[in-house]
């Protein structure tokens, strides 16, 4: 059995593992079982997946500007939390004996599985954090090497990034989902998209509402100048968001949100990099805003030449993207397939 141990802090976990076990689902019929939480939990099921509900993260404290508050006490709820995961996961590898151990960035899990001495491979963006400034850091100083010290003893470690591989460690690109239309023009009539058309989407959080409203105020203003559609995916967190409004159509959470990338000929979003993945495999421009003070999302976003600033001028960057059109070529290729090859070995 292959035990996948999905964070739920966030959807683009969820999404890429997914990709990934689509890929393995056609190499093997080894049972998969995935261990997460909701949000995520109902992508997986949607899916048809064995997934057990079993982890329940700490929320990031985001004010009404989208400003990351208090990532010191952040820090330490995120390690009670930890402590957590790892009596679940602990639980699971006690029932499941000999079962290769999948984490995405679940380091609890990995945790358990050093101690079990079973095979792990890790999927991560990250090599290390950087939420807390100043005396504190040296906190995360040292939960930093801990992390580093179980980066070492994977077996293997998958970053779905580019780069040059080095020792256990190997960089296949981004990883996003199979199209089930390759043909934009029919994904499009399938989906009811038949303008230039706008996807603002948030993810599995609360704190794009500020975004959102960002993304309201500049389409008023440029639906006097072009002849432009507005569809919002407003996840799970910001269900009960207005959604009648006659100009713009609220898809709400949906489990194929990569499909509406594809169908449409712009993205802005947060600086996760699930969506900003997509954009790049499916050649759809996007405008990308981190949340301030969140480190892996401004660092995403900076890549890219965006700012938490560019809020203030959403106006002008849709209208320089719109003009400027799609990509005639993706930016990227999908590492999916790549992922899964790692996995299938380790099995």
């Amino acid at each position: 059995m292959i035990i996948f141990f999905a964070s739920p802090i966030g959807l683009g976990h969820a999404t890429r593992d997914i990709a990934i076990c689509e890929e393995i689902k056609s190499m093997t019929n080894e049972k998969i079982l995935i261990v997460t939480g909701r949000p995520a939990y109902d992508i997986f099921s949607n899916y048809g997946y064995s997934a057990k509900n079993v982890y329940i993260p700490e929320k990031f404290d985001i004010d009404n500007l989208m400003q990351l508050r208090s990532p010191l006490k952040w820090l330490f709820k995120y390690f009670l939390y930890y402590r957590n995961c790892k009596k679940i996961a602990k639980d699971l590898v006690d029932s499941n004996e000999g079962s290769l151990i999948v984490s995405d960035e679940d380091f609890a899990s990995v945790a358990v599985g050093e101690k079990k001495n079973l095979k792990r491979i890790l999927i991560t963006d990250l090599l290390e954090t950087h939420f807390v400034k100043g005396i504190f850091s040296t906190i995360e100083s040292q939960m930093n090497k801990s992390m580093q010290s179980m980066l070492k003893k994977c077996d293997r470690v998958i970053i779905p990034d580019d780069g040059d591989d080095v020792d256990n460690i190997s960089y296949v690109g981004p990883v996003v989902r199979r199209l089930s239309i390759t043909n934009r023009d029919l994904l499009r009539k399938k989906l009811g998209i038949d303008k230039k058309t706008i996807l603002v989407s948030i993810g599995g959080t609360s704190a794009g509402r500020y975004f959102v409203d960002k993304t309201f105020n500049a389409y008023k203003n440029l639906r006097s100048k072009m002849d432009l559609d507005l569809l919002v995916a407003l996840g799970p967190s910001l269900a009960k968001l207005e959604s009648n409004n006659p100009t713009y159509r609220n898809i709400g959470f949906v489990s194929n949100l990569h499909e509406y990338i594809y169908a449409s000929d712009l993205v802005l979003s947060l600086a996760g990099r699930s969506t900003i993945d997509e954009s790049r495999v499916y050649g759809t421009p996007g405008i990308f805003i981190p949340i301030k003070n969140h480190f892996e999302q401004e660092q995403n976003a900076r890549k890219l030449g965006y700012t938490y600033e560019d809020i203030s001028r959403l106006e002008a960057l849709i209208t320089e993207k719109i003009q400027t059109g799609r990509r005639s070529k993706n930016v990227a290729n999908n590492g999916a397939k790549t992922a899964a090859k790692i996995v299938m070995e380790m099995v």
